[in-house]
């Protein structure tokens, strides 16, 4: 039975959330896909399109393609708004206008602007991101932002973010993930992500070899799609290291620039920001941008969590991929980092992720493994988790802990400084570690 409401409307952030997840608790994660609510209560608030939107779906490599795209344009002195999801440690980091986080005063204003509009339209009952959703809207409006990069939650079709017409499609890459909701296959889960695709805007596919069901669903609607590998993508230089070449299809030649590495790391990333820029270059137009903003975009990206390297012995990576595809690329990248005596994983993964083809990837590149339980309704026992690495990889050697500040703390006293610790498979893992590091005052910058 859903619990009433009280007139009263928070008065806090922390009360708002709570607020939120109270409203609509339908099913184990809270969610419904679907946009005829959200688009009854955004009618309600008079929402319209404002500026240029480049909206973002895909498996992996959206928060860093959005960061890259935040930067640049940002640089060029456009007043930008971003809205991306999860967070790691607090939630108006999902709302950002350039660059900042929105201040929780601002989002209490928006959700209480949204509430109302709610009850106008017929107490709607709207998810915790489709409320969000709405309110980041609000908050970019009254900003008068130029630009918006808009990250899909989940999907792409039925997310709330698709209420908005995008200007440009991204589609970072298409892989197993949610099938519970998507599709067991990856024809399926691409149809389901082409569902952000507007007839005669462009489209931008950074998977080099998309599902034929995008490659319809583009053709279906008329949309011009652009294809990483084919129109668009970047290569190694020969004699710099430490530059790339991105090059460019067009109807009159085959336009090439050398930029310097994102600040981001791995070859992944490069892919990205060729995603990033090949989806500038479509609205260039309307929102140009120099040589010297996309240089000081590309090199100001950060992204915690994503890859992140942090200093000091020994060396300690978080990286929150939770999938097949997303472990493959850490494994990667762990590869390109050079030699280290042993590597210990900190590992805390929710039980509806695909654990063992995920953990699979990374088989024989750790020493010992650190398993940790995560709670929540999500949430998985430790030693559930390490049956299914366990399946992955049977010569494995691991040991099981209550959270995953005791599954870090104990990884951080085996460790040597020739050592590494990797802390992967969930934010909510991320998230425990991130303040451990704080409170031991090991590693006092917050990002």
């Amino acid at each position: 039975m859903r619990a009433t409401h009280a007139a009263v409307l928070p008065a806090d952030l922390p009360g708002w959330l709570m607020y939120l997840e109270s409203l609509h608790p339908k099913g184990e994660a809270g969610i419904e896909l679907g946009l005829q609510r959200v688009r009854e209560v955004g009618a309600a608030l008079g929402q319209r399109p404002f500026c240029p939107i480049f909206t973002l779906a895909g498996t992996n490599g959206k928060g860093s393609t959005a960061v890259y795209l935040e930067m640049i344009l940002v640089r060029a002195g456009y007043r930008v708004g971003c809205y991306t999801s999860p967070h790691l440690l607090r939630f108006t980091e999902r709302v950002r206008i350039n660059g900042e986080e929105a201040r929780a005063e601002s989002l209490c204003a928006a959700f209480a602007e949204v509430e109302r509009a709610r009850k106008a339209a017929g107490n709607a009952a709207l998810t915790y991101f489709e409320f969000a959703t709405l309110a980041a809207w609000q908050i970019f409006s009254a900003a008068k932002c130029e630009a918006l990069i808009l990250e899909v939650g989940l999907g792409g079709r039925l997310d709330a973010v698709n209420l908005y017409d995008p200007d440009v499609a991204l589609l970072t890459s298409i892989d197993l993930d949610h099938q519970q909701w998507l599709g067991a296959t990856r024809e399926e889960i691409g149809l389901e992500k082409a569902g952000i695709f507007r007839s005669g805007h462009p489209a931008f596919c950074g998977d080099a070899h998309p599902p034929e069901s995008v490659l319809r669903q583009a053709a279906t609607l008329k949309v011009p799609l652009f294809v990483a590998g084919r129109d668009f993508g970047w290569q190694k230089t020969t004699d710099a290291p430490l530059q790339w070449q991105y090059w460019r299809k067009t109807p009159e030649k085959l336009e090439r620039r050398i930029l310097a590495h994102p600040n981001l790391r791995g070859a992944a990333q490069i892919n990205n920001a060729s995603l990033a820029l090949a989806a500038l270059d479509a609205l260039r137009e309307r929102l140009p941008v120099s040589a010297q903003a996309i240089r000081e975009g590309l090199a100001r990206a950060e992204l915690p969590g994503r890859f992140q390297v942090l200093p000091g012995r020994p060396v300690i990576v978080l990286d929150a991929g939770h999938n097949p595809e997303a472990l493959r690329v850490l494994a990667e990248n762990l590869d390109d980092m050079g030699f280290f005596a042993n590597t210990y994983a900190v590992l805390g993964m929710l039980a509806d992720k695909d654990a063992i083809n995920s953990l699979a990837a990374l088989k024989g590149k750790v020493t010992r493994w650190f398993i940790a339980t995560l709670t929540g309704i999500r949430g998985q026992k430790a030693d559930a988790l390490a049956d299914k690495l366990l399946a992955a990889d049977s010569s494995a050697l691991l040991s099981c802990y209550e959270s995953p500040e005791d599954a870090f703390d104990h990884a951080r006293e085996t460790a040597k400084e020739s050592d590494r610790i990797i802390v992967i498979g969930s934010f909510h893992t991320l998230a425990a570690v991130w303040r451990r590091l704080e409170s031991s005052l090991k590693r006092p910058k917050v990002f």
